[in-house]
């Protein structure tokens, strides 16, 4: 990038002394040397005074100063004003700005001069951010601020060095901080431009891998130091530096995985924590490169199209597995840097696996040096406690009625899915956006403007959000963690965003999750008396574009492990859990399944430690995960089970109301008329010659029985089963079956 030199004018602050027109009066030099001055650029560099060209420079620790041409000639030496660390001289026979660099010698910790050093003063150059751009940041319209906030290394007239901008409208001062400048907030205080609020400079030498900060001298007066809200790279934790990182180059829109995340799509998602899924030989964490070496060749082969991963923006806290982030564009460094992950999302595409990540635009934490009170002022939260506090959390929660809020949050759920190649966003706690009330008691929350409970500018960002990444990036999908009956979730907003559904591609079923689980953790003796809680899920299964999430929720906080939940002595909680795995690959939705509960670990989730991987090496724990492995294996192969997740039309019950005996059988269906038949026995009883109706005549065979022995069951399985014309249960043809215990068998018609 080139810019013009910083146009040049009366200096702001300047004395106009006969004597020496490049001296600054006793305030200006004051605010200087305090880092308080609010226009550095006014003051700094070269300017015309009068008639003359004079150069300031803002040196602390230098000793002596001499300002030269490109061609390395000296032009003049600059005096420290009455001693000071400002060294101004008025230039010789100049008339015109020129390009210029100094020469300086810095003082050594023995206070003895050392050899002089060349440099670039940071305060020659011009504006850096385009005019346009600008006002688009201004109005908070701009799908990518993230090109141009941020630190972003390249070159500006032919000068290598990183350029800085941040967005703190309300500061008195904000000056970049770093290795490169010993910390010091004099050295690079930046220009304001007004019209967006956005701080910037560009700082020459400064390269790839510098640690930085931002020094904010806030509207409240107090000093802070903060990284920076844009950072493309963090320190690891317990440090908290943002690191000079080039914005990497974008990846092209995949009509392939456009194809793969499509309602019509088989998805069957592998839902994993980095930090805890396996760990190395020392004990400690796998790096990017090495989950992509092996995470994604296994949930390949065990048959998943996606890989789910909980959050991995930059994040303070590990206990808070990600879900408390204070860097949204940066991947955390814990396992590699933005060029690993970069390495792990490609060789996931390369293997035919989609990407998604959790996403969490619904709060975030108040750590110091994180975007609370950014520039001394309520600037992404809300200033009301009742709005920009989360009890449950302890977090903040952003202000969405900003527009450069929501073009923060927005811009980066795109900037992850051009910029790595994700498929799509998990977002996070979608609940708690949608109401003002959620987790508050009366007296405790701010009604709307029309005295609701509705968020209305959280509902309005989200519809926001999710066009742009429709319109922008149509390969990719949004899916919303969202636990209430807020309609249409899962449902296109109006055209003018005004109206309609939230945009979502698709919603987590926490209801069906809910239910299942507490059915199937009943002893199945009384299951008879709860039978609705089974079906239930049923009613609605298609007023919204559904996954069926089995996810680290489940499993964690002294909830036990899925098979821990179930009844019964250890074969009838594998068998219990075996059957509820075939009921949620049958049952409409695509399916989404926590790392471990493929081989049912008996201990919950413990995000400190890796999982227990010595138990595959056991036939229950080895049998459940070659059913996994069976059933997406299925899934795939059988167009029935997911072509018409989203529509009514792909299901049809066969039998829904035996309670006596705890049996459903329904029938999926594809757009061509295939079909597959789903009976699902919830009592540990051998159903000899049961009956059940199919949809058309031919031989019938098994394409899962979560009863086989290869998967640890007793074995109770069928060949193939001609069909009779004996109508039953509103079919025309039946045939009769050993209903297996705790089982749930899947059929297919041989032709």
């Amino acid at each position: 990038m080139t810019t013009k030199m910083q146009r040049t004018g009366r200096a702001g602050g300047a004395d106009d002394a006969a004597d020496d027109p490049s001296r600054v009066d006793p305030a200006t030099l004051d605010a200087l040397l305090c880092a308080r001055h609010g226009d550095p650029f006014g003051t700094l560099g070269m300017h015309r005074v009068g008639s003359a060209l004079v150069l300031r420079a803002l040196l602390p620790g230098a000793f002596a100063v001499e300002v030269i041409d490109r061609r390395e000639r000296r032009i003049a030496s600059l005096a420290a004003q009455d001693g000071t660390a400002l060294f101004t001289a008025v230039l010789p026979r100049r008339r015109n700005p020129f390009a210029y660099r100094l020469r300086v010698q810095w003082r050594g910790e023995d206070g003895a001069p050392l050899a002089p050093v060349v440099m670039d003063d940071p305060y020659r150059f011009g504006a850096l951010i385009e005019d346009l751009d600008v006002w688009l940041l201004a109005e908070g319209s701009h799908h990518r601020p993230y090109e141009w906030l941020g630190a972003h290394p390249g070159v500006v007239d032919g000068v290598a060095g990183t350029r800085f901008a941040v967005w703190a409208p309300n500061a008195r001062r904000v000056s970049v901080v770093g290795g490169f400048n010993h910390w010091d907030g004099r050295r690079h205080m930046m220009r304001l431009r007004r019209e967006c609020g956005a701080w910037e400079i560009f700082v020459p030498a400064v390269g790839d891998g510098e640690l930085y900060k931002y020094e904010i001298l806030g509207a409240d007066g107090s000093l802070r130091l903060k990284a920076d809200p844009f950072a493309f790279r963090a320190e690891v934790r317990p440090q908290t530096a943002s690191v000079v990182q080039r914005l990497l180059p974008g990846v092209a829109i995949d009509e392939s995985r456009r194809r793969a995340n499509a309602l019509d799509a088989p998805i069957s998602i592998y839902e994993v924590h980095l930090g805890s899924w396996q760990h190395n030989a020392d004990g400690g964490w796998l790096t990017y490169r090495e989950l992509a070496e092996r995470l994604v060749p296994y949930a390949v082969e065990q048959g998943f199209t996606h890989l789910e991963l909980l959050p991995v923006h930059e994040h303070p806290f590990d206990g808070s597995w990600g879900y408390q982030p204070t860097g949204l564009y940066a991947p955390t460094s814990r396992f590699g840097t933005p060029e690993d992950f970069r390495a792990f999302t490609a060789a996931a595409r390369a293997a035919g696996l989609g990407v998604i990540l959790d996403w969490v635009p619904a709060h975030f934490p108040s750590d110091s040096h994180g975007l609370a009170s950014f520039d001394g002022t309520h600037l992404y939260e809300h200033a009301d406690p009742r709005e920009g506090f989360h009890q449950d959390w302890n977090t903040l929660i952003y202000n969405y009625g900003r527009g450069e809020v929501r073009n923060y949050l927005a811009s980066n759920a795109l900037y992850w899915i051009e910029r790595y190649g994700v498929d799509g966003l998990r977002v996070d706690a979608v609940a708690s956006m949608l109401y003002r009330d959620y987790s508050r008691k009366d007296g405790e929350w701010a009604p709307n403007r029309f005295g609701g409970r509705e968020n209305l500018e959280a509902i309005d960002f989200l519809r926001r959000m999710n066009h742009l990444v429709g319109t922008q990036r149509p390969e990719a999908i949004t899916l919303a963690e969202e636990s209430t009956a807020f309609p249409e979730v899962s449902r296109p907003p109006s055209p003018d965003l005004r109206g309609g559904g939230l945009g979502f591609h698709y919603k987590w079923n926490m209801g069906w999750m809910n239910d299942v689980l507490a059915y199937l953790a009943r002893d199945p003796v009384h299951r008879k008396y709860h039978h609705d809680q089974i079906r239930f899920s049923l009613v609605y299964a298609f007023t919204e574009n559904f996954v069926l999430p089995l996810s680290h929720d489940e499993v964690v906080h002294g909830k036990g492990a899925l098979l821990a939940k179930m009844p019964g002595d250890d074969w009838q909680k594998f068998a219990n859990l075996r059957l509820l795995y075939g009921f949620m690959w049958g049952h409409p939705g695509k399916k989404l399944l926590f790392m471990g509960c493929e081989f049912a670990p008996w201990q919950e989730w413990n995000a400190d430690a890796a999982l227990p991987w010595h138990l595959t090496a056991h036939a229950p724990h080895a049998g459940m995960q070659r059913l996994v492995r069976d059933l997406n294996r299925v899934l795939r192969a059988h167009p029935a089970l997911y072509e018409q997740d989203v529509s009514a039309d792909g299901f049809r019950w066969i039998s829904h109301d035996d309670a006596e005996h705890s049996v459903l059988a329904f029938e999926r269906r594809a757009r061509d008329g295939r079909n597959v038949v789903v009976v699902c026995n919830f009592t540990p009883v051998v159903r000899e010659h049961w009956r059940i109706g199919v949809p058309a005549p031919g031989t019938w065979r098994e394409l899962i029985n979560t009863d086989d022995t290869a998967y640890w069951g007793s074995g109770v399985v069928n060949g193939p089963r001609p069909s009779e014309p004996l109508p039953w249960q509103g079919q025309t043809q039946s045939l009769r079956l050993r209903l297996p215990p705790l089982a749930t068998v899947m059929l297919v018609r041989e032709d």
